[in-house]
């Protein structure tokens, strides 16, 4: 089973820039990937979804500010975030097929 490793968050200032990545650890040529989040007492929402075929979407709270994008060759997505909000403060997940979910990583937008 293919195994997913986010990693770039951190601690960033509001109005600040980070890139997540979301290394598999197998083929994820055919896969439909997403960027998910969960901020403290809040349910896991979905940021930003990638398909096989490089068709993108975005929850409206991001529209504008986040980018998905994905490096097949890499086995690789990508997340970046500008203009970040301090509700955007959350714990970030990746996904894969809707099933296979990685460990998460931490951002914190604050100043």
């Amino acid at each position: 089973q293919v195994r997913l490793v986010e990693s770039g968050g951190g601690l960033v200032q509001p109005g600040g820039s980070l890139r997540l990545s979301c290394v598999a650890s197998g083929s994820i040529f055919n896969a439909y990937m997403g960027w998910y989040r969960q901020g403290a007492g809040k349910q896991r929402e979905l940021v930003a979804g990638i398909t096989s075929g490089g068709s993108t979407i975005y929850a409206d709270s991001v529209k504008d500010r986040f980018t998905i994008s994905r490096d097949n060759a890499r086995n690789t997505v990508y997340l970046q975030m500008n203009s970040l909000k301090p509700e955007d403060t959350a714990l970030y997940y990746c996904n894969s097929n809707h099933v296979i979910w990685g460990q998460g990583t931490q951002v914190t937008v604050s100043s």
